[in-house]
């Protein structure tokens, strides 16, 4: 079941099997370790998606790791160590999921940028001109 998780779901299951002894993981821990883990420079406020940590904690359900996920009143993803897999509530689910369109969220293309320079922009989009106003002739 593994197999099946992307690129940015593989490093959310890396940065919770990378601190087993956490009973409590919150969001914003646990892209801090991804962007550590990455080297992912920016994005500091970048949250993650809540579908892509369901996938994970129902992966490590089956691989015997169970935790729950829950959204506080500030729609915070908080994952706990509990005795069996639970996922959001439908209501919380939805509050979360309309959130998510107005934030700042780490994905594959993230993961994919990481190693690029941050030079110069090859061209550039506005040329610049000076002009000479005493120039122009007036009949």
């Amino acid at each position: 079941m593994e197999q099946e998780l992307n690129q940015i779901q593989n490093e959310i299951l890396k940065a919770l099997e990378q601190h087993p002894d956490k009973a409590l993981c919150t969001e914003a821990f646990i892209a801090k370790t991804i962007r550590d883990n990455t080297k992912i420079e920016g994005k500091n406020k970048a949250g993650l998606s809540l579908m892509d940590i369901e996938k994970v904690v129902e992966v490590l359900g089956s691989k015997g790791a169970f935790y729950s996920v829950h959204i506080n009143s500030a729609n915070d993803i908080l994952v706990k160590k509990d005795s069996e897999t639970k996922l959001t509530d439908a209501d919380s689910k939805h509050r979360r999921l309309a959130s998510e369109k107005s934030m700042s969220v780490l994905s594959n293309k993230d993961l994919s940028q990481t190693k690029k320079s941050k030079g110069k922009p090859k061209f550039k989009r506005t040329e610049s001109k000076k002009l000479n106003v005493n120039d122009f002739a007036i009949d």
